[in-house]
């Protein structure tokens, strides 16, 4: 499946994956380190959602929403996690 998602540092796309690999895991998912964007699918799962690999044109708006929104906001919180704690550092 193509990433339609464009990152500002396309060298950061690994270190993303590693991150959200790390945050889903520790969440309780059971997360493939070697392809991370497979835990969407056990998401999906999980809400009885039919994503399947290729084309999802058929999934509502919200459908994705809730397949997504645990994934990138469980990533967001970390990430500030992580600034915040850099921050108290100086």
């Amino acid at each position: 499946m193509a990433r339609r998602n464009k990152i500002l540092v396309p060298e950061a796309r690994e270190e993303l994956d590693k991150l959200k690999a790390r945050v889903m895991k520790e969440q309780g998912y059971d997360v493939n380190l070697n392809n991370p964007e497979d835990v969407k699918y056990e998401i999906a799962d999980e809400l009885s959602i039919p994503l399947k690999k290729g084309y999802n044109g058929k999934l509502t708006a919200e459908q994705a929403g809730k397949i997504g929104g645990p994934i990138g906001g469980s990533m967001v919180k970390e990430m500030i996690r992580m600034a915040q704690e850099q921050m108290m550092k100086k």
